[in-house]
């Protein structure tokens, strides 16, 4: 569920173009002070197709020790866990990860060869998306040397690496990490390390078919924490990530850092929560989970929060497991008292809706929204990481116990630090649409954010007897409710209610939005994919089946348009009243059929708007992107924090941000690494 990434931003187009270097500065540290955050260096550097930033830690200064030392305690058991996400993602990610660090740290050959730089690229890639497989489109990404030349490094730096992962990096084999393909069995054509490798679709549903209970109104998360192996006779098992399960060593660790937190909480439902989490890691019980996320959810003051644990399901083609990741998050209360307007007036939201009225909440609960700033992530959610997160996921927890919402306000503030220039001038049509863009971006990404987790994710409901979204919609779900949160967000953007709410001040916001996600739905995202492929993360198919759909649905009246200009193709918005409409219509749609479970109609929208490529479209937005020189994909260096000793007592926390993220990840390989 629930989480947005920065390509719904418009601060996308605004990125740096002038950092095209390849290898890491020199290791160097900032600790906080005024001068090093005037002239704090928001990008280190770039390579293939992506770009590394760092972030601050705004408002550190502001907290006492002991909140200081909770959010020491709680990063700290997020990094423990670091490599249960690696392992996750494929089986032999650990290895290949370990084998790549020894070769960095112990190679003294040539390293000004073409080869050499082609391998720290590589190995820099690794790290960014946590295994071998592309951490957006899930492809395996290919090396650009020879396996001999790979086989003379592990020679010189005394390393060695089994031979099916040597293997497994230059053939043909677990090509996708997480397939959506429907016309394949989609366990089989994903390598994602959930399933033991010769585990059907068919028979993975079935396992869990069997567990589900139809009649109950409290479902569990099932198979939320676990791996589905083949036992020796051949049936299949779940072996679940406890503390005396699967992945004990790390999740034992983490539980010790989670019990340090816990006698520093700031209050008795922050430790409550926090207790019932260790608990939960240690049992492995998804009763436990469900009891945890209620003490969570209703655990509302305090000025740190935290995200922690098996949570988000997209690295799941069923839908079922959850892949491990960690947000540790600090109260911005200037802006989280501006913002609270949005949460204050759910109910309106709700009640205004255009969705059929059998399918609204009557008494919207316990909806909380805050603008934070990230002290630490590990996990799923770095170097990349989200802009916003909803949560919990369960449907019947949000309705009878509400949600959290959070967009994360020092992530945003560190993409519009690292700005540059050249995405909008190179897709907007005309000069008015340019300069709308460029005043409004800002503030129209944070409401679509805010909007789309607040609003969208807390709204509709199911019918009555109608499961889960993983059971009814399957490998559809996170596309479509992906899509029916954007929904929320775009149809509510132009609402004049937004202006009498303080929340901004023209309409043209509203505009700038609309501008930015067709632009961006219908071509500028296709960037992100090579010639000849198809879509298939969640997001990326959300957006252009809400664009694409609201663009053929309007071609009569000539809505939106498409035009060309010296070669150049634009899609220009006419009416912006009009496509509300067909925003509002498609939402209806698609939470009808969330609240119906109706598979086919999902499927069919999804693959006839949302995964085929116009393929002269996306040449064109790759020659008119790649003379920008802007690598499509953020990520960051996460600031360390750093004790201060008295004898054995922390007298304070320090803030050192890292400049290298070679470095940085060596560091989390010697000091995180729990999984052998």
């Amino acid at each position: 569920m629930k989480r947005v990434s920065l390509v719904l931003s418009a601060s996308i187009f605004f990125m740096s173009c002038n950092q095209q270097g390849s290898e890491p500065k020199e290791a160097t540290e900032e600790v906080m002070n005024k001068d090093s955050h005037d002239n704090f260096q928001w990008e280190t550097e770039q390579f293939a197709d992506l770009r590394i930033l760092r972030y601050q830690i705004e408002g550190w200064d502001n907290l006492s020790l002991k909140q200081k030392e909770l959010v020491y305690y709680l990063t700290q058991a997020g990094l423990s866990g670091r490599d249960i996400t690696w392992d996750q993602y494929y089986r032999h990610n650990l290895e290949i990860r370990n084998a790549l660090e020894a070769i960095v740290k112990n190679y003294n050959g040539d390293k000004e060869s073409e080869d050499w730089k082609n391998f720290m690229t590589y190995t820099k890639r690794v790290w960014f998306s946590n295994g071998i497989h592309h951490h957006y489109s899930n492809a395996k990404m290919k090396p650009g040397f020879e396996k001999a030349y790979f086989e003379q490094l592990l020679s010189e730096s005394n390393t060695s690496l089994s031979a099916e992962a040597t293997d497994v990096i230059f053939n043909d084999k677990d090509m996708k990490k997480v397939s959506k393909d429907s016309d394949q069995d989609l366990l089989l054509a994903s390598a994602v390390n959930f399933y033991d490798p010769d585990i059907t679709e068919e028979e993975a549903i079935a396992f869990y078919k069997k567990q589900i209970d139809p009649n109950t109104k409290t479902p569990i998360s099932y198979g939320l924490n676990s791996k589905l192996v083949r036992a020796e006779d051949g049936s299949i098992k779940e072996v679940k990530w406890s503390a005396e399960g699967m992945y004990g060593s790390a999740i034992t660790e983490i539980i010790g850092w989670l019990e340090k937190a816990q006698g520093v909480a700031e209050n008795e439902a922050q430790g409550k929560a926090l207790g019932i989490l260790i608990d939960y890691y240690k049992t492995g019980d998804l009763k436990k989970w469900d009891e945890y996320n209620i003490a969570w959810v209703e655990a509302t003051e305090g000025d740190i929060d935290y995200i922690n644990s098996f949570i988000e399901v997209y690295d799941d083609p069923l839908g079922y497991k959850a892949t491990y990741e960690t947000v540790v998050q600090i109260k911005d209360f200037d802006a989280s008292k501006k913002m609270a307007v949005i949460s204050d007036n759910i109910q309106y939201f709700e009640d205004n809706s255009p969705i059929m009225d059998e399918h609204k909440k009557p008494n919207v609960k316990g909806v909380t929204y805050k603008m934070v700033n990230v002290a630490g992530e590990a996990g799923a959610t770095t170097p990349s990481t989200p802009i916003g997160v909803n949560l919990p996921n369960a449907n019947w927890i949000r309705a009878e116990h509400g949600s959290k919402s959070v967009s994360l306000a020092n992530i945003e503030h560190a993409y519009e630090e690292a700005k540059g220039a050249g995405f909008l001038e190179e897709f907007t049509f005309t000069k008015e649409e340019l300069e709308r863009a460029k005043k409004y971006a800002g503030n129209s990404s944070k409401m679509h954010t805010a909007l789309h987790e607040v609003v969208g994710h807390a709204s509709g409901k199911l019918n009555d007897g109608v499961g889960t979204p993983k059971e009814t919609l399957r490998n559809y779900a996170s596309t479509l409710e992906e899509g029916r949160a954007d929904l929320v967000a775009l149809y509510y953007i132009m609402d004049p209610k937004l202006m009498e709410m303080g929340l901004i001040d023209t309409m043209e916001v509203g505009k700038a939005e609309y501008d930015n996600y067709i632009r961006n739905g219908l071509m500028l995202q296709l960037r992100r994919l090579e010639v000849g492929e198809i879509i298939e993360e969640d997001h990326m198919r959300n957006r252009q089946l809400v664009a694409k759909w609201a663009y053929e649905t309007g071609k009569e009246d000539n809505i939106i348009e498409k035009k060309t200009l010296d070669g150049k193709t634009y899609f220009v918005i006419n009416d912006y009243d009009k496509l509300r409409e067909i925003f509002g219509d498609q939402l209806r749609e698609i939470q009808r059929i969330k609240s119906e479970g109706d598979y086919e109609a999902g499927k069919k929208l999804v693959e006839t708007y949302g995964v085929q490529v116009d393929p002269a479209i996306h040449k064109e937005v790759l020659a008119r992107t790649e003379k920008l020189h802007i690598a499509p994909y953020n990520g960051f260096i996460q600031p360390e924090l750093k004790p201060v000793m008295e004898g054995d007592s922390i007298k304070d926390i320090e803030v050192i941000y890292p400049t290298d993220f070679t470095q940085q990840m060596l560091m989390y390989g010697e000091k995180y690494s729990f999984l052998k």
